[in-house]
């Protein structure tokens, strides 16, 4: 067996220690990304709450609105499920499958789906409080 150089147990670690350098710094970045993402679900839900009091207090629907919030909830979910948050990736995917088509899931369908928008709000807010600790 060869006697390994000097020179090249020092590279050696030189390249474990960029790894690892860059490792951190990828896990950093997905972290920030999937507290934004997070954010963004509640800013979502905010926003679906708003649209949802002005459609019960008026009774007009408006498809522009709605159409919006089937895409941000969409973006939202494949977003999430970038970062492995399945659970809630497929909530939101529900969610803007129900805005671009109310008729496209039943009642019961929708109530197993969990994704009353005071759910989503705190699933999203209980992940950001694992991040952070």
């Amino acid at each position: 067996m060869e006697n390994i150089s000097a020179k090249l147990l020092w590279d050696i670690f030189k390249h474990a220690r960029s790894w690892l350098a860059n490792l951190h710094r990828a896990g950093d970045k997905r972290k920030q990304q999937s507290i934004q993402a997070l954010r963004s679900i509640i800013l979502a839900s905010r926003e679906t709450a708003v649209y949802m009091r002005f459609l019960n207090a008026s009774g007009i629907r408006n498809q522009e609105t709605e159409s919006h919030l089937s895409l941000l909830w969409t973006e939202l979910g494949f977003a999430l499920q970038d970062l492995g948050i399945d659970k809630l990736a497929k909530r939101c995917q529900i969610s803007g499958k129900h805005w671009a088509d109310p008729e496209h899931y039943d009642e019961e369908f929708i109530q197993k789906a969990d994704i009353s928008l005071e759910r989503m709000e705190q699933l999203a807010k209980q992940i950001l409080h694992e991040i952070n600790h």
